[in-house]
């Protein structure tokens, strides 16, 4: 493999999220997955993303652990306004802040929510494995080709030319990450990034998770994904990706809930 990785496209996310329309990606499948209905709702903008304040926190996580400081000081402010009267910044819920808030140009972090992500960072910095696994390789890379003759696209948190795709996943108890990783479909969303990246590489990348908790005492784990588990997730992928091509050839897209089911558990 190029140990410079450069068959990945470097673009902004917004640009990378702008395309979706066109190209498939791994939450949209997973999306169809759950059920049909609401893959097409997402897919015409009736049903937009939630944007959470876990999910802010993810994105500075990201920034700074993958991309660096620089990187993440350039992408989000810290702070907010001072109240004179009272000499303490203004609440978050506070017009004053709110017009400040928006007057930066990018999101903004309160200080505790600097100070995490602080922490957190330092969880991961303090794993050695993780440690070893984002030594070498190249951040949010894109890469796009036709997959099961679905157009797709997949960003990869990181890409190590040997030990392969990492992703960064925060949780708020490393004691029940692998839970959370079946809950979540982490083995669906990632055979779906090492289907496609072979394609565009002829090569099939070994597959690793890092976890780090949001929470003292930011415990961080790293764990390698079993190629068993990761085939049949591919398998799975494949088979809803016919279902979805059957699907926008009918233009018919059932909740997935239309039949009489039975409850047989006590």
């Amino acid at each position: 493999m190029s140990t410079t990785l450069d068959f990945l496209i470097k673009e902004p996310a917004e640009q990378y999220h702008a395309r979706s329309r066109e190209f498939l990606s791994s939450h949209q499948l997973a999306a169809f997955r759950k059920s049909p209905a609401l893959y097409h709702r997402k897919k015409l903008g009736l049903i937009e993303d939630e944007d959470r304040p876990a999910y802010l926190l993810g994105r500075a996580v990201h920034a700074w652990a993958l991309e660096g400081r620089e990187a993440f000081d350039s992408a989000f402010a810290r702070g907010g306004p001072i109240n004179p009267k009272t000499g303490r910044p203004f609440g978050t819920a506070t017009q004053a802040y709110q017009e400040w808030a928006a007057a930066q140009g990018k999101p903004v972090l309160t200080d505790e929510q600097h100070a995490l992500v602080s922490n957190i960072v330092a969880g991961i910095s303090a794993h050695d494995g993780a440690r070893e696994l984002l030594a070498h390789g190249t951040p949010e890379g894109v890469a796009r080709t036709s997959y099961c003759d679905v157009p797709c696209q997949i960003r990869l948190d990181w890409l190590n030319p040997d030990a392969g795709i990492v992703d960064l996943k925060t949780c708020d108890d490393l004691t029940w990450f692998e839970a959370d990783a079946r809950r979540y479909g982490y083995a669906h969303q990632l055979a779906f990034y090492r289907a496609v990246l072979a394609l565009v590489t002829g090569h099939t990348f070994p597959v690793h998770l890092i976890a780090v908790e949001k929470r003292e005492p930011f415990r961080c784990g790293v764990w390698l994904l079993d190629d068993q588990a990761l085939s049949v997730a591919q398998h799975e992928n494949e088979a809803a990706m016919e279902r979805l091509k059957q699907c926008v050839a009918r233009d018919e897209w059932p909740t997935g809930y239309e039949e009489r089911r039975v409850l047989d558990c006590i």
